[in-house]
């Protein structure tokens, strides 16, 4: 399970996040919805460590993370998947995933065949180089390389921007399995309201670097999602 009370980030002087708080539970998809530049990216890369938070705290299954490095949150269980990817575009497909390795004991050191299972164009074509792949199929490879970690909270940001439709539901499905195994948390960044409302057990809404509205979704509805979602850019 994943904690986040009261983080809050800064880039310089500006602040970015104000006394965020939210909570992500194993075997859910936990969305995190709102338009561009409220902060969705920001709050992403606070908790995998990629930017320093100001204040507040992360914790996993209630163990607090500190001030603690990207790289140890990764060997904590937390993986994140970045907008855009960061596939290394030379390196062979089995070389990216092999990269996942890093956080891990050498004796971990093997790709489990339920990476190839969930994703099996990647066995296909294992020798081909990240680059030479479609954006559907880097995707597939950045969740792939993730997984390897053994993680138990997995950050996705924007999985589907830029995706073709049938890449989209593959990586729909991916993530019903993921949460069907109730191994992980799944923190899911999403623009797409109708890809984000299938997935969704619990969503928070952010406008302006706060938790506007954090809900399950039981108690929520897609009309009044997007009329949150279009009030903040009226």
């Amino acid at each position: 399970m994943l904690d986040v009370e009261n983080l809050t980030l800064h880039y310089g002087l500006s602040q970015i996040l104000f006394d965020v708080t939210l909570s992500a539970k194993a075997g859910e998809i936990t969305t995190l919805m709102g338009n561009n530049g409220v902060g969705k990216t920001s709050l992403l890369k606070a908790i995998a460590g990629r930017h320093p938070a100001s204040g507040g705290s992360v914790s996993v299954d209630g163990k607090q993370q500190g001030r603690a490095t990207a790289f140890a949150l990764a060997q904590n269980g937390i993986a994140y998947v970045p907008q855009g990817r960061e596939v290394f575009p030379m390196m062979t497909v089995r070389e990216n995933l092999e990269t996942g390795f890093a956080c891990l004991p050498k004796s971990e050191h093997t790709i489990p065949d339920e990476v190839f299972d969930l994703f099996p164009v990647l066995r296909d074509m294992e020798a081909r180089r990240g680059g030479d792949l479609s954006g559907g199929q880097q995707q597939q490879l950045a969740m792939a390389r993730a997984l390897i970690t053994r993680p138990k909270v997995l950050l996705l940001d924007e999985p589907t921007e830029g995706i073709q439709p049938n890449i989209i539901q593959q990586i729909g499905e991916t993530l019903k399995t993921l949460r069907s195994r109730r191994t992980m948390a799944v923190v899911l960044v999403e623009q797409n309201a109708d890809f984000a409302w299938g997935l969704a057990d619990k969503i928070y809404v952010m406008e302006r670097g706060t938790i506007k509205r954090g809900v399950r979704k039981a108690d929520y509805s897609k009309a009044a999602l997007l009329d949150d979602l279009s009030l903040q850019g009226a």
